[in-house]
């Protein structure tokens, strides 16, 4: 698979990606995202911003994720197993519905980790929604560590932490 940083063109296609992976979501009954977030205009601001990445598979766009070191303020609640450390957040990593169940989150979070550490990060820091079984799944396994936890509108998320090895 190939990464790069999304284009303002591939707009559209970015914005349907997450809207069929929020109505697969409902489907299963995990109500994290909706059409307040992530809209439209948030995900045209990460393009803006040159933080918003895509994997690309089959010519199409398989992933979507945000690498910043900007967080939320409930990110103070996490009681950081790395407080001084140099940090990057993964914001809205998303798998496109038609590329789920073939290890494309577990790829791209190693893809994240080494981009990551080659740009001197220490560690990674994201929020994982609690009634998604198949994010804190993949976190569990890829060994990012619960410090804590954020209430925001759509209910309870765990904050995690992965250092980054040497």
């Amino acid at each position: 698979m190939e990464y790069y940083k999304a284009q303002l063109n591939q707009l559209d296609e970015i914005y349907s990606l997450y809207s069929n992976a929020i109505n697969t979501m409902e489907t299963a009954g995990i109500h994290q995202w909706d059409e307040i977030y992530p809209d439209k205009q948030i995900l045209a601001e990460d393009i803006e911003k040159q933080q918003m990445y895509v994997g690309i598979k089959d010519q199409k766009i398989a992933v979507c994720f945000v690498l910043s070191e900007e967080c939320d303020e409930e990110y103070i609640n996490g009681k950081w197993n790395w407080p001084d450390a140099k940090f990057n957040v993964i914001h809205r990593l998303c798998v496109n519905p038609a590329f789920q169940n073939q290890g494309i989150a577990a790829k791209t979070l190693k893809y994240i980790e080494n981009l990551c550490k080659s740009e001197g990060y220490e560690s990674i820091r994201l929020d994982c929604y609690t009634l998604n079984p198949y994010s804190q799944k993949l976190y569990n396994k890829a060994g990012y560590s619960v410090t804590g936890y954020a209430d925001w509108r759509k209910g309870r998320f765990e904050l995690r932490e992965k250092r980054l090895s040497e």
